[in-house]
């Protein structure tokens, strides 16, 4: 026996060899699944050659489907539904570069809740490659359908063309939404910016799910001590990827080209106090409640650290003496069936 058999336990061992075992099974799985997807990629091509060339009536599918049934019973995937969805599966992608490079990298029900939803390619893709870069599952992908990731990604105001070298500067931009959706925050006016955060702070999970992947929290109201004053920044994360600090400012109001300004303020300090030389240059984000695109693009201009600025929008529960004054349901099937009955 050699010194490094008798050092190392049969537990370490043993962990040793579960992990290789979750390894493989990882491997298998992804092998499987893009076995999966290739073998209704040919499928779809059949169902779709033959249905241009053949008049087998509307009813074949629904044919196919018993059969395929009755001679694999112990195989799932050959409902009718679930046929239709292979040829238009194929339908959607033939001949397409882009969907045999990544396609096989998500399963086949992520697939079906991006073709269903997608109004284009470019939004399928969008989706498939933020699944495989993000890990989704089928219920996290599903939510950033709905609220419209697609179009919101990338899309803030911002100077990082300007600020930031190539490639930091587009990755920055797809880290910034427009707007951010904090629909998990249910808010009674009058509130306030610290509201606000404190909800934030209490929905971490899924505030950091709005954020994007990367974003690491470190504090909230976080000091800084500038020339004999105190400072305090509203949130401060780290992004794991840009490898820079970010520093988030919330404005429950119109955005004012002010704001910029202190920002600008707030991303001296943190490159001066807390930067170290690993790090990028820090990023600021601007949240407000609504801008003027060109007033935002015109206050960004000539500031010389990164910014970006985006509208928020979260939930706002009807106060108690305005709900009072608004028909119930019972009241407004009433006054319709008076309506129906005058009639």
């Amino acid at each position: 026996m050699n010194d490094q058999t008798i050092a190392i336990s049969y537990s370490e061992w043993l962990q040793r060899v579960k992990e290789c075992i979750r390894q493989s099974r990882v491997k298998v799985a992804l092998a499987a699944n893009a076995e999966l997807i290739s073998f209704y990629w040919e499928l779809g091509k059949m169902m779709l050659d033959v249905s241009e060339k053949t008049q087998w009536g509307k009813n074949w599918v629904e044919t196919m489907s018993k059969d395929l049934r009755k001679e694999f019973p112990d195989m799932d995937g050959f409902s009718k539904t679930n046929l239709y969805n292979i040829r238009n599966f194929y339908k959607f992608y033939q001949d397409d570069q882009f969907f045999h490079q990544l396609g096989g990298k998500i399963p086949w029900r992520h697939h079906v809740e991006i073709l269903s939803k997608s109004k284009s390619k470019s939004e399928s893709y969008f989706y498939i490659k933020q699944t495989i870069e993000n890990g989704w599952s089928r219920d996290t992908l599903a939510l950033q359908i709905k609220s419209r990731l697609f179009e919101r990604a990338g899309k803030g105001v911002t100077n990082f063309a300007l600020t930031l070298p190539s490639p930091q500067s587009d990755l920055a931009a797809q880290t910034i939404k427009d707007p951010y959706m904090f629909d998990f925050l249910t808010m009674t006016k009058p509130y306030h910016e610290k509201d606000i955060e404190n909800q934030l702070i209490t929905h971490m999970t899924k505030f950091l799910l709005e954020l994007g992947k990367g974003f690491a929290y470190i504090g909230r109201q976080y000091h800084l001590y500038v020339g004999e004053t105190d400072y305090y920044i509203d949130l401060l994360f780290y992004h794991v990827k840009l490898r820079c600090y970010v520093v988030i400012e919330l404005k429950n109001t119109r955005f004012q080209p002010e704001y910029a300004g202190k920002l600008n303020f707030y991303l001296s300090a943190v490159d001066s106090m807390l930067k170290s030389d690993g790090d990028n240059a820090t990023i600021g984000i601007l949240l407000c409640r609504d801008k003027n695109t060109i007033e935002t693009e015109f206050a960004l201009r000539d500031m010389n650290k990164p910014m970006g600025v985006s509208e928020f929008q979260l939930t706002e529960i009807l106060p108690e003496d305005l709900k009072s004054t608004l028909p119930t349901i019972e009241e407004i099937e009433n006054e319709l069936k008076t309506d129906i009955e005058k009639e």
